[in-house]
C-alpha cells in the first residue's frame, strides 16, 4: 500500500514561545498518532516545515485544518506525492536553543538544528528526508 505525504512550510503569526512549542509537540503527537499520521515537524525562527505522511484523506484533512489555523500563515507546499515506506516512522520536532530538561523529555524531541552543519551530512546520497532537514538547517 503507498502512503501519500505532503511537505510544506509556513510562517508563525507571532513567534512561538518555548511553552508554546513544547504544547504544540505534545499536542501534534497525540493527534497524529489517533489519525494514523506520522512526519516531522520544525520550527526555527518563527518558519515552520512539516511533513505529513499516512493515508491521503487524513493527511489533506489535517493539513486542511492547519492552512486553516490562525497560528500559521503563507503555508507553501513543497511537495506531496506516494511513497512505499513512512520516511518518519516516530513523529520528531526539531527546535533552535530549546534547552528545558522537561521538553528533552518529550519523545520526538531532537537536538538536530542546535547542531552545527558539517562536512558529514553531505557525504554520500541522502534520503529525501536528510535533505529537506538539511535544506530547512542551511537557511534558517
Amino acid at each position: 500500500m503507498s502512503l501519500f505525504f505532503l511537505v510544506y512550510v509556513s510562517s508563525a503569526a507571532r513567534p512561538f514561545s518555548r511553552s508554546d512549542l513544547a504544547d504544540l509537540l505534545a499536542t501534534s503527537r497525540d493527534n497524529n498518532a489517533r489519525a494514523g499520521i506520522t512526519g516531522m515537524l520544525l520550527y526555527k525562527d518563527g518558519n515552520f516545515m512539516q511533513v505529513l505522511e499516512g493515508e491521503e484523506g487524513a493527511v489533506r484533512a489535517l493539513y486542511d485544518k492547519i492552512a486553516a489555523d490562525p497560528r500559521h500563515k503563507g503555508e507553501i507546499t513543497l511537495q506531496q506525492g506516494f511513497t512505499e515506506s513512512r520516511q518518519f516512522p516516530d513523529w520528531s520536532m526539531g527546535f533552535r536553543d530549546l534547552h528545558s530538561p522537561e521538553t528533552q523529555s518529550i519523545p520526538g524531541y531532537s537536538e538536530f538544528l542546535n547542531s552545527p552543519l558539517t562536512g558529514e551530512e553531505f557525504a554520500g546520497e541522502p534520503s529525501r528526508a536528510q535533505k529537506l532537514l538539511l535544506t530547512f538547517k542551511k537557511t534558517m
